[in-house]
């Protein structure tokens, strides 16, 4: 079992264990609803894994704003202020479980074999053209537009 995983999310890696609540940008997910991020690592007990096959179980606890960053500009002897603010929109996660096999893994291992359905009776094709017109030349090309005639400059006066 993995005792911690390195996940993505938003273009951003965080370091997870289970029960961990974090704050990542604001995801398309509702509030309550579960999701799978990508796993790109899974450490622990000295069992470092590149290419886990593991799959990370998150929540989504909440959706809250990030603190208020305040902007000021301002130029000295030109009477110049402007003020703006930011907050970041952000959804608090919390990882459930990891190491629960993806549905990948899954696909690998061997299932029961089901009975194979019978396919239908193929439906008779219409009668094939001759490929005469196949080998005919493809048609000339029109020669491109002519570009206008470059205007004249009217005699100078004396």
């Amino acid at each position: 079992m993995a005792d911690y995983a390195i996940i993505s999310l938003g273009g951003k890696q965080y370091r997870v264990r289970e029960g961990e609540r974090l704050l990542v940008n604001r995801l398309p997910t509702d509030e309550g609803k579960t999701f799978h991020p990508d796993v790109l690592f899974t450490g622990g007990n000295g069992k470092p894994n590149l290419s886990p096959r593991i799959q990370v179980t998150a929540k989504v606890v909440g959706s809250p704003l990030g603190p208020k960053i305040r902007i000021g500009k301002y130029k000295a002897k030109k009477g110049y202020r402007r003020h703006t603010g930011f907050r970041a929109k952000l959804s608090e996660i919390e990882i459930q479980s990891i190491g629960a096999r993806s549905s990948a893994a899954k696909k690998e291992e061997p299932k029961a074999e089901a009975e194979p359905k019978p396919k239908p009776a193929a439906k008779p094709r219409a009668a094939a053209k001759p490929r005469a017109a196949a080998a005919k030349k493809p048609a000339a090309r029109k020669p491109p537009a002519r570009k206008p005639a470059n205007r004249t400059k009217p005699p100078e006066k004396k």
